[in-house]
């Protein structure tokens, strides 16, 4: 039986994370935000290979261990070759394929890992240990979760019904409610993502988290929570671009609220930080038209347009 222990605080794939964290906020309107996860260190027993040489054993225990996924990756790949379906090795090498996807800065081999990921993790499915099953569930919801950021078709789903079946079997991994809640998201289901999200806070607060919570509450139309929770992460942040994340989405807030000074004080100080915030321009050209100043919102809108020639809100507004 193949067992994966869980430790909190894994430098390896909170790194992983946090470097594609840009890449997640866009496909998912989250942070990017960094997830914590587990080591993941396999115990053998002495039932776990009993169709593979002890040779094969020995290296795939011995480089997993000291996470040589490029070895595993080649060492499981050379089983399969000789034993297409042996489980063990199909799920080491799913394993393998994950962690050089999500690792990986060339997108295409980036699909091309979570596609052998998720196409090894859902074979060795079909003849697993009962003990192993919750485990597999959980790994393939990750390799969902990750495809969906990189492809041009949707996964999201996948990612929810793997992770919410790992769940349901007793699975425990500190990640899972922030990726359940990431995915939601993804899926426009804002009550479902804040309950995942809130879950997740339970386990570790980030300011990432507060912050995709508070986008999920705006999105639901409910401003005051919204609010709190963007107030805690410009206090206590120390991420200067979540930072003006946070006071870009207030000022949206606050224009829903008519409270256009207020809004005004956040794209301004926005622009104090970032100048070429094409963005902050364009909200502020948004404000003055709101106000009846279309002199002065055009002149946003070009400067927008100045900084990002695709601004989408600032062609259009220019097209009018």
């Amino acid at each position: 039986m193949i067992l994966l222990n869980s430790m909190n605080g894994s430098s390896k794939e909170a790194h992983i994370f946090k470097r594609k964290s840009n890449l997640l906020r866009n496909a998912l309107i989250a942070f990017s935000a960094c997830a914590a996860a587990a080591a993941l260190v396999f115990s053998f027993s002495r039932f776990v290979f009993p169709r593979l040489r002890s040779g094969s054993v020995y290296a795939l225990s011995k480089s997993w261990k000291s996470y040589d996924y490029e070895s595993v990756y080649e060492i499981s790949k050379g089983i399969l070759s000789r034993t297409p379906f042996n489980n063990a090795a199909l799920t080491y090498h799913g394993y393998a394929a994950f962690y050089l996807g999500v690792s990986s800065l060339d997108k295409m081999n980036e699909q091309n890992y979570l596609d052998e990921a998720i196409n090894s993790l859902r074979l060795a499915l079909l003849d697993a240990q009962s003990s192993l099953t919750s485990q597999l569930f959980y790994m393939l919801g990750k390799a969902y979760f990750y495809k969906n950021t990189v492809s041009s078709y949707y996964y999201a789903d996948l990612a929810v019904k793997y992770l919410e079946l790992a769940k349901a079997r007793g699975y425990k991994a500190d990640d899972i409610a922030e990726y359940l809640g990431l995915s939601y998201a993804a899926l426009g289901m804002t009550m479902e993502s804040i309950s995942s999200f809130t879950e997740a806070l339970l386990v570790r607060e980030s300011d990432m988290l507060l912050f995709s919570i508070a986008e999920q509450y705006y999105k639901a139309g409910q401003n005051a929570a919204a609010e709190q929770y963007l107030f805690r992460v410009i206090k206590e942040c120390d991420d200067e671009n979540l930072i003006l994340q946070s006071r870009m989405l207030l000022g949206s807030i606050y224009i829903a609220e008519n409270k256009y000074e207020e809004a005004t004080e956040e794209f301004l100080s926005v622009l104090e930080k970032d100048e070429n915030s094409a963005d902050a321009h364009y909200q502020l050209g948004i404000l003055y038209e709101k106000q009846g100043d279309m002199v002065k919102a055009r002149a946003e809108w070009r400067n927008a347009l100045r900084i990002q020639v695709n601004h989408r809100g600032a062609l259009e507004k220019m097209a009018d």
